[in-house]
């Protein structure tokens, strides 16, 4: 059944030109055999027996009776040698003939490994596989432009972060030394100067910790230590510990996850993909607004869903995900981040095993994490 589908194979152009290629030279063995056989017989065996006459300078009967002793009873010997020679180069032809598209493969692989951005180009039988290097060298490409543009970015934050580092800096020192230089200020005024500085403090706090995301920003090859983990009790910690971030414009939880739930998976990995999901929400959903956090599981595989006020444009839906990325512009530090959270987080589920995704429509979104089972 697998034969009748050959045609379809991307490498059939290669076998039909080997195939010819073996029938050539078949053919051309049997004529030389052929040729060899009548060596024997009529015309041929006249032409040898006269050059033998001449050769040694005899008569026609003597020079019949040496083509007779020397050809006629050795001919089955002679066209075995015959064979055997025309064989071995028969098959040297072959392989010099097919060793070329060894050739054209490694090339095509220098070519590759060298980074070339120009197309790889083969024999025609050789299309399937310039093809998928051709593939091959336009991800490459594009992974390593989505390098540099990651990396562009991130040069952008520290810049960003660096400049906007002093600015609480500066207020911090101004406000201490004010404390400091005036020592009789009225209890409101030094209560105030002491508030701002706190509050710039904590800003400053935050572009620190920014910097620290993106110096350890690095998940490739980081071993699991997983173990059964109570997904509500998990989740009831993260809202607890974001409280006062959601207080602070009016924002509730809500959780419905099964209190039996597990899932199997490094606690402190999973935790660091929740909480940078709910953070997010946190950041991006309205005043007042409640963000819903549930969660079902069947034999294969469990599935929790983050749902938030606000949309996200469908346009950025795809970039989300992406290193360094953010909804708002990268200066607007008071909101966002590095632009690092949800990177993390889909490396962190790609690691167990598991994807993540998310999805907006006109009043809210939804980020949904699927964990396999054990």
């Amino acid at each position: 059944m697998k034969d009748k589908k050959l045609w379809r194979k991307p490498y059939y152009k290669l076998i039909q030109k080997i195939f010819r290629q073996v029938l050539l030279l078949a053919f051309f063995s049997c004529v030389v055999i052929l040729l060899i056989r009548s060596l024997g017989r009529g015309y041929i065996g006249n032409v040898i027996t006269k050059g033998i006459a001449r050769f040694y300078q005899v008569g026609w009967d003597a020079a019949k009776y040496i083509y007779y002793e020397t050809v006629r009873q050795n001919i089955d010997y002679i066209i075995l040698g015959a064979m055997i020679v025309f064989f071995l180069l028969l098959i040297r032809l072959l392989l010099s003939w097919f060793t070329k598209y060894f050739d054209e493969i490694i090339s095509g692989v220098n070519a590759l490994a060298s980074g070339q951005k120009r197309q790889i180009v083969m024999s025609s039988e050789l299309g399937f596989v310039s093809d998928q290097l051709n593939k091959v060298n336009d991800e490459l490409i594009r992974s390593a432009e989505a390098e540099r543009e990651a990396e562009k970015r991130k040069n952008d934050l520290v810049v960003y972060l660096a400049h906007d580092i002093k600015t609480p800096l500066t207020s911090v020192i101004g406000y201490l030394s004010l404390l400091e230089e005036s020592p009789q200020l009225p209890a409101d005024q030094r209560q105030k100067y002491i508030e701002i500085a706190l509050t710039k403090a904590q800003r400053l706090e935050c572009l620190v910790s920014e910097f620290f995301e993106i110096t350890r920003y690095n998940l490739h090859d980081v071993p699991l230590q997983k173990r059964s983990i109570n997904l509500s009790y998990m989740m009831e910690q993260i809202v607890d510990e974001a409280y006062p971030q959601l207080a602070k414009n009016g924002k509730t939880a809500s959780i419905n996850i099964p209190k039996e739930l597990t899932v199997y998976a490094d606690s402190d990995k999973l935790a660091r993909v929740f909480n940078n999901i709910f953070k997010n929400a946190i950041a991006y959903s309205e005043a007042g607004s409640v963000i819903e956090i549930t969660a079902e599981s069947d034999q294969q595989r469990t599935v929790i869903h983050f749902k938030n006020t606000g949309a996200i444009p469908q346009s950025e839906l795809d970039a989300i995900f992406e290193k360094f990325y953010r909804l708002d512009d990268a200066r607007q530090t008071a909101t966002g981040n590095a632009g690092l959270g949800l990177a993390i987080a889909k490396d962190i589920v790609v690691l167990h095993g598991g994807t993540i995704t998310a999805e907006s429509h006109t009043n809210y979104t939804v980020f949904t994490v699927m964990l396999p089972e054990l």
